[in-house]
């Protein structure tokens, strides 16, 4: 079966990854949005699609579609994390269901509040949840599912990027409308962590600035020191030689989880995934979004208790 896909943002880093996906799995894109017009990536997949750069004009095209044979099954969303809720209420509202980015909402009563629009209209909310498509992750929590109950992981997850002056002058340096950088960058890593390890019993906050965040979970079979970071200078010095600009690390029990792969097509087995009817919804992003909320409302502790090493830097 060929569903029809529209997407909003496609103008986005992001966007080539889900149209890629839908491609990927066989589907069409019939409509696309974006207010900025710099979306020839769309010729790379679906030259025949429309383009909008009017919601209201992108509504109106899809609503008109409703009883046609190129009704709109999906509605991809890949804009601003602040209007992923009003862009996932745009979808179901004209009878599709939504696959959107991470985060999903970024309140936890934003959650609350889709269930209610998801009974309303009878149609699926489905979140990019990728990290429990890569192949390392899932071994991971094969292992720690067989391993003893009782037992409790020691861990230190690190996630250094580098992000140049634009991102602090873009809608993801506005808190208010990214969510800040635990929420931007970690929410993939922390769906991770309860996916594996179990649900949170603290959340503990130990520095919160517009580059860096870490922090400390318990979780029901972990304890986990994490830390994020956007900052150049931060990533170690063996990964700039070999001209890299991102570090991703996990050890657990002393022991590293290697992970540095395999992240180019999880959004088709993600897709795949949602297409077949075994996609991650509401409930399944409700922790990470808990998660979030709390760091970015937190008063770091600082330097005080089970923190991070690099946290020092």
């Amino acid at each position: 079966m060929i569903n029809n896909f529209a997407l909003i943002g496609a103008a986005g880093y992001i966007a080539a990854r889900h149209m890629k996906a839908i491609k990927d799995n066989g589907n069409n894109l019939v409509a696309a949005l974006d207010r900025f017009d710099s979306v020839g990536i769309i010729d790379s997949f679906f030259p025949s699609a429309h383009f909008f750069t009017e919601p209201e004009r992108f509504d109106r095209h899809i609503y008109k579609l409703k009883n046609s044979s190129d009704a709109i099954d999906y509605v991809s969303i890949c804009s601003p994390n602040y209007l992923h809720d009003a862009h996932i209420r745009l979808a179901l509202r004209n009878g599709a269901h939504a696959i959107c980015e991470k985060p999903l909402v970024l309140n936890p009563w934003n959650i609350d509040a889709l269930e209610q629009v998801e009974n309303e209209y009878g149609k699926k909310i489905n979140n990019i949840l990728q990290l429990r498509h890569h192949p390392s992750i899932i071994a991971l929590k094969q292992e720690v599912d067989k391993g003893p109950n009782d037992k409790i992981y020691d861990i230190d997850l690190s996630y250094l990027t580098s992000r140049g002056n634009w991102y602090f002058t873009s809608w993801k340096g506005d808190t208010n409308k990214s969510g800040g950088i635990a929420t931007n960058i970690g929410i993939h890593f922390f769906d991770m962590l309860t996916w594996i390890f179990g649900d949170v019993k603290n959340n503990v906050c130990h520095l919160l600035q517009n580059d860096r965040a870490a922090g400390f979970l318990d979780l029901e079979r972990a304890r986990v020191r994490w830390f994020l970071s956007i900052n150049y200078d931060i990533i170690p010095k063996h990964i700039k030689e070999i001209g890299q600009r991102t570090y991703r690390s996990i050890i657990l029990d002393g022991q590293e989880i290697e992970f540095s792969e395999g992240f180019t097509d999880l959004h088709t087995k993600s897709y795949k995934a949602i297409l077949e009817g075994n996609g991650f919804g509401l409930l399944e992003a409700k922790k990470s979004i808990d998660i979030v909320h709390t760091i970015r409302n937190s008063e770091p502790l600082g330097l005080k208790g089970n923190y991070h090493p690099y946290c020092k830097l």
